[in-house]
C-alpha cells in the first residue's frame, strides 16, 4: 500500500500542522524526520552503554546508509563511499586526480565557495591553474564552459548540478559528453539537487559525484556520501589514509597483521570511525524517502516550484531568476524584487523560513509541503511588491 504524502507529513513532520511555521528552506538545512530522530536517539543511549552494541549493530548502520545512496542515485553500493560533507568528497576529487603543474581546472564564478577553495589551494600546491567562466545573468553560461574545455591543458570540469543562489540547473549530460569527447573528468557537487530531481548516475558521463544529507536529504549535520565511477576510481588512490580503507580490516583480531592493499570498492574513500549515530539518522530518512517514492518527491517539488515560477512571471515587478523551464531547476526558485531585505523580514515575521541570497528571495518548498503554505508566502509578497506588507 502506497502511503499518501499526508500521512507521511503527520507521521515524520508533526511540527508542519501547529500552524506556525511554513518552512520554504531546504536548500538550507532539510528538518530531521521522526525516524532520523528516534534512530539517532537510539543509537546514543546505546552509545552512553558501549558494551550493548555489537560490532554488527554499529558497521550496519553504514551498510544501510551506504546502499540507500546507491539506490536514491541508480548506483551500484560498490562505487558509494559515505563521508561527512559535501566539502570531503570536493576535496577527495581535488586531491586524488593526478593533476600537475599547468593542468587547468574549468569552474563557474557563481560556484559555492565549498567548490571553489579546493581547486585554489592546488593553484598554491601544485601549480594547477583554476580557470573560473564567467556566467550569464547569474547563471552558469554553458556556452562559455563548452567554449573553455576546448583550451590546452585542461583536465577538469568542476561544478554544481543546482546552483545554491539561483536554483538553475545545469545540463549535466551535455557538458559530460564533451567532458568525455575530450578526456576531461567531470566533479559534480550535487547537494542542491539529489532529492529535489531525479539523478541517475549510470546514465550520466560524469566521474565523481559529492553531496551532503543535510539539506534535501532530511539527514543530520555531518553525513553524505561520494560516488565515483568504478573507471576512475582505479586510477586513484586515497590521500588521507584510514585504518580500514585496507582489505582485511573487517577482522579485528587481526589489526596488526599490516597489509597496504586497498579494498576492491569505494569504501577505501571513507574515512573511519565515521559518527555511526548520524549515519543511522540518514539511513532512517532516506528509508522515509524510498517508502514515499523518489519519483514522487521530486514530481511533488517540481509542482510546488513551478507555481512559485508562476507567480513570478505574472508580475512585471518581480524577476524570475530561475530558469522557467523545469527541466533547468530542481526545487530552488529564486526571485528578484524591488526591496528584497523588507520583503525577506515580513516572510519571517509570519512564519516563512526562507534565505535571502545575493538580493534574490530563495524559496525551497518539498515534497510535504501544502499548496497553501506557498500561497501564503506569494501573498506575503505580493503585498511587499504592492507596498503593503500586511496580508
Amino acid at each position: 500500500m502506497t502511503i499518501s504524502l499526508q500521512d507521511v507529513r503527520a507521521r515524520e513532520f508533526p511540527w508542519a500542522d501547529r500552524g506556525d511555521t511554513i518552512y520554504l528552506n531546504h536548500a538550507s538545512t532539510g528538518p530531521l524526520t521522526v525516524s532520523a530522530q528516534a534512530a539517532m536517539d537510539e543509537f546514543t543511549a546505546l552509545r552512553a552503554e558501549p558494551w550493548r552494541i555489537s560490532k554488527e549493530m554499529q558497521f550496519s548502520a553504514l551498510d544501510r546508509a551506504r546502499a540507500l545512496s546507491a539506490r536514491l542515485i541508480g548506483a551500484r553500493v560498490e562505487d558509494v563511499a559515505l563521508m561527512v560533507n559535501t566539502s570531503y568528497g570536493l576535496n577527495l576529487a581535488a586531491r586524488a586526480l593526478p593533476l600537475a603543474a599547468g593542468d587547468v581546472v574549468v569552474t563557474s564564478d557563481r560556484e559555492f565557495p565549498s567548490n571553489i577553495y579546493p581547486w585554489m589551494a592546488l593553484e598554491r600546491s601544485r601549480g594547477v591553474t583554476l580557470r573560473i567562466v564567467p556566467c550569464r545573468d547569474r547563471l552558469v553560461d554553458e556556452e562559455a564552459i563548452l567554449s573553455a574545455l576546448d583550451a590546452p591543458g585542461v583536465r577538469v570540469l568542476v561544478l554544481s548540478w543546482v546552483s545554491f543562489e539561483t536554483g538553475a540547473r545545469i545540463d549535466v549530460a551535455r557538458l559530460g559528453e564533451a567532458c568525455r569527447a575530450r578526456g576531461i573528468w567531470f566533479v559534480l557537487d550535487a547537494i542542491q539537487g539529489i532529492g529535489a530531481a531525479p539523478l541517475n548516475v549510470a546514465d550520466l558521463p560524469v566521474d565523481i559525484v559529492a553531496c551532503g544529507a543535510q539539506k534535501w536529504l532530511l539527514s543530520p549535520w555531518g553525513s553524505g556520501f561520494v560516488w565515483i565511477r568504478p573507471e576512475v576510481a582505479e586510477r586513484i588512490e586515497p590521500v588521507d589514509v584510514s585504518w580500514m580503507a585496507v582489505r582485511g580490516s573487517d577482522d579485528f583480531t587481526r589489526l596488526i597483521d599490516y597489509d597496504f592493499t586497498w579494498r576492491d570498492d569505494a569504501r577505501r574513500f571513507e574515512m573511519v570511525t565515521l559518527p555511526f549515530q548520524d549515519f543511522a539518522g540518514m539511513a532512517a530518512s532516506l528509508a522515509v524517502m524510498e517508502e514515499t517514492g523518489f519519483e514522487r518527491i521530486t514530481s511533488r517539488t517540481q509542482e510546488l516550484a513551478t507555481r512559485i515560477v508562476e507567480w513570478a512571471t505574472a508580475r512585471p515587478d518581480v524577476r524570475l531568476v530561475t530558469p522557467a523551464d523545469p527541466s533547468r531547476r530542481a526545487g530552488i526558485v529564486t526571485v528578484a524584487l524591488p526591496e528584497a531585505g523588507k520583503a525577506s523580514a515580513a516572510l519571517s515575521a509570519r512564519g516563512v523560513v526562507h534565505s535571502l541570497r545575493e538580493g534574490g528571495i530563495r524559496l525551497a518548498p518539498y515534497f510535504y509541503t501544502t499548496d497553501e503554505e506557498v500561497e501564503k508566502a506569494l501573498r506575503i509578497l505580493d503585498g511587499c511588491v504592492q507596498g503593503n506588507t500586511s496580508e
